[in-house]
């Protein structure tokens, strides 16, 4: 598998695609896959999911939705990746470009960028076909890469202008 193949995996239809109808079409997706390529898949995904293992991307999922547990955080690194590769390097490069983005999955009236499972998937799908775990890899080291972000809103306003005029707080 190449990350071609990887992104066309991942990637949603649009921006705003219901999260039900995401993860059925995930599903359908990796069980057209062999067991190598899952294993391929589950590689490439854990060393994405690691790269935006970073503060400054968890301060914009913060001005976004109050994320403030490492496994809200996971949800919303997952979103990012499904969002596929332009976003996603939009985003590493600089996370207050989440802005721009002018649709969002919704849940309850706010946006709800969180995708429940979406790293497990290709896990679970070999599981159940070979009674055996693919290799658990963490999703991020002890702490996320760079400098903490601060939860004042000057500093946020300041560091996410973007953001914050996109997500008033």
């Amino acid at each position: 598998m190449i990350e071609a193949d990887f992104w066309a995996l991942v990637t949603r239809s649009t921006a705003n695609q219901a999260q039900d109808d995401l993860a059925d079409e995930f599903k359908k997706k990796l069980s057209l896959l062999s067991d190598s390529e899952l294993k391929a898949f589950d590689k490439i995904f854990g060393q994405q999911i690691r790269r935006s293992y970073t503060w400054t991307i968890w301060g914009a999922a913060y001005i976004i939705t109050g994320c403030d547990s490492e496994y809200a955080f996971s949800e919303f690194r997952c979103f990012l990746i499904s969002l596929g590769e332009e976003w996603y390097e939009k985003v590493l490069d600089n996370a207050d470009d989440l802005g721009q983005l002018m649709q969002w999955p919704m849940k309850d009236g706010y946006a709800y960028p969180f995708l429940d499972e979406y790293d497990l998937m290709a896990g679970q799908l070999y599981e159940a076909r070979n009674d055996d775990e693919l290799p658990f890899v963490p999703s991020g080291l002890g702490q996320p890469d760079g400098k903490k972000f601060s939860h004042k809103k000057k500093h946020l306003k300041s560091n996410y202008p973007q953001l914050s005029a996109a997500f008033p707080f």
